[in-house]
């Protein structure tokens, strides 16, 4: 191995291993991928879409039980058209895909339970494709997915209730795209409307340790941003990844009218996020703030074990949440 910074790891875990130059040497269980097509457990439909040939940024999309007899068919009429949950699979931002099948299963299950539209959001991993390049293939998918412009979105969509959902990195991702949406980024759509956002096990940092974050992760998670986001404004004082850094865009100005944040309590993550639910409530923010969180179990427990029944309960809270009960 190479001595000095090209051999300095950044991050390790089970998923991968990050070096200080940028090397990336990744497990290959977090790199697999399973099909679109009919799920036979939950009856969704799926397939897979490519919304840029120019950077091959994709989306997978899913379609419920009671929708698919008008697929192809007669569509949706507008009184009985379904809510579209845009979701963002998590990896650090550096592992994993809307095909990985636990991201698969897990959105198969939550449109079932909901009968909404999906849209999964395929975007270009780091270091390979530096941040912010991730953020912005979030940002064309969410805008291509209220545009209509698939049939399964255009016939079957309700755009006056759009909801996103997202997992550790891609609860991250829900939180920017609610800032963006917050300053008015999203085309004057007639009908629009991104009724409520849901960050599961969302990953956020800082400059400065809480005394209740590990310290050992906290100096790794903040040694991974700055390999994947050189640019960054700041470092993890970059309001992208420190939502309540000096400068950073108001709470209060987070789009959609809903905000559900769900933590773990042996997730080195949960502190932060916490804390992030309290700085929106304490912002001023007109909409209402709700915190859940999973005793016993760690980060991305319920993608994991999705049999478990503290998944069954997270599962059985947020798809509560998106029902508005």
């Amino acid at each position: 191995m190479d001595s000095g910074s090209s051999s300095e790891i950044a991050f390790d875990c089970s998923s991968f291993r990050l070096y200080m130059d940028g090397r990336v040497e990744r497990n290959a269980h977090r790199m697999e991928t399973t099909p679109a097509g009919f799920d036979p457990e939950t009856g969704v439909a799926s397939k897979d879409v490519v919304i840029d040939a120019a950077t091959g940024a994709m989306v997978r999309l899913y379609l419920p039980p009671a929708a698919q007899a008008g697929a192809g068919a007669a569509a949706t009429t507008a009184n009985n058209k379904l809510p579209i949950i845009v979701f963002f699979h998590g990896g650090y931002f550096i592992v994993g895909s809307s095909a990985e099948p636990m991201y698969h299963r897990y959105v198969n299950s939550l449109v079932a339970r909901t009968g909404a539209v999906a849209v999964s959001v395929e975007y270009r991993l780091a270091p390979e494709h530096r941040l912010p390049a991730a953020y912005d293939d979030c940002w064309a998918a969410l805008q291509w997915a209220v545009s209509g412009a698939d049939p399964w979105l255009a016939d079957h969509g309700d755009l006056a209730r759009v909801f996103l959902v997202g997992v550790s990195a891609g609860g991250n991702v829900v939180h920017n795209m609610a800032i963006d949406l917050g300053a008015g980024g999203l085309p004057a759509e007639a009908g629009v409307e991104v009724e409520a956002v849901v960050q599961l096990h969302p990953s956020f940092s800082g400059q400065r340790r809480m005394e209740v974050e590990d310290e050992v992760f906290f100096r790794a998670n903040n040694n991974r941003w700055a390999v994947i986001f050189p640019g960054a404004r700041g470092s993890v004082e970059d309001p992208r990844i420190n939502p309540t850094a000096d400068g950073a865009p108001s709470l209060a100005e987070l789009g959609g009218q809903r905000l559900l944040v769900c933590t773990a309590s042996e997730d080195p993550r949960g502190p932060r996020a916490r804390a992030y639910c309290d700085a929106v409530r304490a912002s001023g923010w007109r909409g209402k703030a709700e915190w859940f969180e999973s005793e016993g179990v760690g980060h991305g427990f319920f993608v994991l074990e999705p049999g478990s029944r503290t998944a069954a309960a997270l599962m059985d809270r947020v798809v509560a949440f998106l029902a508005g009960h």
